[in-house]
């Protein structure tokens, strides 16, 4: 038996006497907040979790990706490691000379399309998602985004990786860079770019788990496992039923072919990155019964909250503008006009006192989303009515998409992270 195989299974029975302890940040069930009146016809059912959908998911608060895991401690204790990784990603596993075993066994599992999926749904969501323009963005950015800030099992997470010192700017453009990738046409295919994304940003999350565990300042007691299951449950259901419920209030009409589409390609993609299938949902109703469940696993707003929502916030004022070389009194009033419109769309769907916790103004009157609503509804209505006009609008707001990715990027490279600033968990 080799060392590093005492390590693992070292590690592993210290996973199990975890295990049996509850990570101080989870709220006990008997605790759990009183469901709005509301949830239950938005959800179908009493959101609140049974008593084995919370044992559950408290548990998976221990689990992270096992064959990725695998691979990247494998990478790490020698050999070609991320050179191999790339190669069979782009090439196919059988490219790669004297392939690791756990690499081996991870492209097996990828490279088999699961038996549920239909890429007839798939093509129905990346078309419905290219119609939404920039108001996906919108959604994603100010209200799943921002949101999430609250709840704090994610945050400390990213603040440990350097999120504050990277910037906003930079993490909200990796992440639609990913977004783009996804919702490419046939961009979940296998060598298509949403496909090799997935698996990269997935690295990168096991590059995160070994690097934050390895530091002395990780409380696992209170935490639990970094980016693990009901945490990457809850971001993937943010792109899914959360976005959707986010459309509509921005007057986009989801018919329930295009809802059906969303959620399939997020369930894809989340099983490509690492998100076990049992967690995997079809259905928006029954996503945002889980998002709801995976509530009572996070902790409560704390300065992290504060910190990433003051960061994101305060991105616009940061940004690039064609004036801000020749107007410079236009430059500033353009930014301004930007921190502002996003800070009400946040306030169309958080509380008063959600945006006291972010730090943000709790003041703000929801104008953008109220003004514009209405025209956006109209001019989707029309262009529904026809097929030629469902192309044209598919057309223009994958352009309008496009072309804020690259606002974004600017002269950097359009990339999504690859881990580079992990001390110690690069896989050489």
């Amino acid at each position: 038996m080799t060392p590093g195989t005492d390590d693992r299974k070292g590690r592993s029975s210290e996973r199990e006497q975890l295990r049996r302890a509850r990570p101080s940040r989870v709220r006990p069930l008997a605790s759990r907040p009183k469901p709005h009146p509301f949830m239950r016809p938005l959800m179908g059912r009493d959101p609140t979790p049974t008593r084995a959908e919370y044992d559950a998911l408290v548990d998976a608060l221990w689990d992270g990706d096992p064959l990725m895991d695998a691979a990247l401690e494998r990478f790490a204790s020698g050999g070609r490691g991320r050179r191999a990784f790339e190669l069979a990603l782009e090439r196919g596993v059988a490219a790669v000379p004297d392939a690791p075993t756990e690499l081996r066994a991870l492209f097996e599992v990828v490279d088999r399309a699961p038996r549920w999926l239909d890429w007839d749904r798939i093509d129905d969501g990346v078309r419905f998602m290219h119609r939404a323009g920039l108001s996906a963005g919108l959604v994603l950015r100010d209200f799943a985004l921002m949101g999430g800030y609250l709840l704090t099992g994610f945050n400390h997470t990213l603040v440990l990786t350097g999120a504050l010192e990277k910037g906003a700017g930079r993490r909200v453009a990796e992440t639609s860079k990913w977004w783009i990738d996804c919702t490419e046409p046939e961009g979940l295919r296998r060598f298509g770019p949403g496909f090799k994304s997935c698996l990269r940003v997935r690295l990168v999350h096991s590059m995160v788990r070994r690097s934050i565990l390895a530091r002395p300042d990780w409380e696992r007691a209170r935490w639990g496992v970094p980016v693990n299951q009901t945490d990457m449950l809850a971001t993937y259901l943010a792109f899914g039923p959360v976005m959707l419920v986010g459309l509509r209030a921005l007057g986009v009409p989801v018919l329930p072919r295009d809802a059906r589409g969303v959620m399939h390609v997020w369930r894809y993609a989340a099983w490509l990155m690492g998100v076990e299938e049992r967690w995997l949902v079809d259905d928006e109703r029954a996503g945002l019964v889980r998002l709801y469940q995976t509530l009572l696993t996070q902790g409560r707003p704390d300065w992290t909250t504060r910190a990433l929502g003051r960061a994101l916030a305060e991105e616009p004022l940061q940004r690039d503008s064609p004036w801000r070389g020749r107007l410079p009194a236009l430059h500033e009033l353009s930014l301004r006009l930007g921190y502002h419109t996003h800070l009400s769309v946040t306030r169309m769907f958080l509380s008063r006192r959600q945006m006291r916790a972010l730090g943000l103004p709790d003041r703000v009157v929801p104008w953008y989303p109220l003004l514009t609503a209405g025209p956006r509804a109209a001019r989707h209505v029309r262009a529904l009515a026809t097929p030629w006009g469902r192309r044209r609008l598919e057309r223009e707001g994958r352009r309008a998409q496009l072309e804020q990715l690259r606002a974004m990027f600017g002269e950097r490279e359009h990339a999504v992270t690859r881990g580079e600033h992990l001390q110690g968990a690069r896989a050489r």
